[in-house]
């Protein structure tokens, strides 16, 4: 395969007589480049997100969290609203694989309890003579998989009589790990069906407005700016309130992403109308409206594609805003309340700073959420430059 030369754009300073351009004049092509140029621009896009080591990193461990949604009953130890009573505010265990210096596995060592009279609260510490093996693939509690078959099975159990809290428990003796993969399933969800309904209002209103402009673009834009006008969290914390207490957590869980989709499209609105003004004009979608092709079919067929990948790296960006969103809320119980388990019902524990202080490991959602978050911007980053292969 080879292809021609071009002429140089610049003149040498000085020369006589040049030779003029020769039409026939080839370069030998490497194998590398062959297969650049007959490579597609989604192959393109996926060798160069390839080169972007922290997007790539990012992107697995998104992936790892996702994995506790479908199978955090089997992941977790206990379910999450289960109590202990006889641990309350019980710290973290920490893990061992030695006792003596034999080798024994992954186990935990028994806490002794006793109460401070001084500071009227439990005091635990960790027991060397109990020592607790945990179990692998083994039978728990029962609980009901996705709502529906009753079961008992899960990954990792506790020793018969023992206790493994690894993460700690809080005031009503709720295991945090637990309440960690549970959680996980509804602060993750809640970005990916809230960013369903802001792209959906985002692409159709701001491809009404970019394609056909006038008056509709106009409306659309003057409800653009009042949106952005209004201040974004006073407003989730009015429409959340404004939710039933008697709905039901299924209901809530609902209302609450549909309020964060809502209030989210603005941005993406914007983005595809500015896309559409200008690719509106290209050849080819001209020619598809001198061939009577639907405006529908131009937007959806022609037009949209050519950004597909910008639409990809937005959406990858407003997920994280739409959990923090979500964290926001139910911290601050305007949002998800028990029994349902999110990292923001989690945070709601620790709103007293003097228990905090006491039980810092009830601050122990903040990391996940941090981890998150940056995941999410940094796979943002990494597909917002891929989108553009050829820059």
């Amino acid at each position: 395969m080879s292809r021609h030369l071009p002429p140089s754009d610049r003149e040498p300073d000085h020369y006589v007589n040049p030779e003029p351009f020769d039409p026939t004049a080839t370069e030998k092509l490497t194998p590398e480049q062959e297969r650049f140029y007959q490579a597609s621009q989604w192959k393109i896009m996926w060798w160069k997100f390839r080169r972007h080591k922290l997007a790539v990193w990012s992107g697995v461990v998104l992936i790892l969290f996702y994995l506790c949604v479908p199978f955090a009953e089997i992941i977790a130890p206990y379910t999450p609203n289960e109590r202990n009573n006889d641990y309350l505010y019980a710290p973290p265990q920490t893990l061992h694989l030695f006792h003596d210096g034999q080798f024994i596995g992954p186990f935990v060592y028994g806490f002794t309890s006793e109460v401070d009279l001084e500071t009227l609260r439990w005091v635990y510490k960790e027991d060397p003579d109990q020592v607790q093996p945990l179990r692998f693939f083994c039978s728990g509690s029962t609980y009901r998989f996705w709502g529906l078959w009753e079961m008992d099975f899960r990954l990792v159990c506790a020793a018969e009589g023992g206790s493994m809290f690894l993460a700690g428990t809080d005031r009503l003796g709720r295991d945090q790990l637990s309440g960690l993969i549970y959680g996980a399933r509804l602060s993750l969800t809640v970005g990916i069906v809230g960013i369903v309904i802001s792209m959906f209002l985002g692409i159709l209103l701001g491809g009404l407005a970019g394609y056909f402009g006038g008056i509709i673009d106009s409306m659309i834009q003057r409800l653009i700016e009042i949106m952005r006008a209004l201040p974004e969290l006073p407003l989730w914390m009015a429409l959340s309130a404004a939710l039933p207490v008697t709905w039901s957590p299924v209901w809530i869980y609902f209302g609450l992403t549909i309020i964060l989709g809502l209030l989210d499209w603005p941005g993406l609105a914007r983005a595809v109308r500015s896309k559409l003004l200008s690719l509106r004009e290209e050849e080819y979608a001209r020619a598809a409206v001198m061939m009577g092709a639907r405006p529908r079919r131009i937007i959806f067929k022609h037009l949209l594609p050519g950004f597909t990948s910008h639409l990809i790296a937005s959406a990858s960006l407003s997920i994280p805003a739409m959990i923090l969103g979500e964290t926001a809320l139910s911290f601050l119980n305007l949002g998800l309340r028990r029994p349902s388990v999110s990292w923001g019902v989690l945070l709601n524990e620790a709103q007293n700073i003097s228990v905090v202080t006491i039980y810092p490991w009830l601050m122990a959602p903040v990391i996940p959420i941090i981890i998150v978050v940056l995941a999410f911007n940094f796979l943002g980053d990494g597909l917002r430059d891929a989108a553009d292969p050829y820059k």
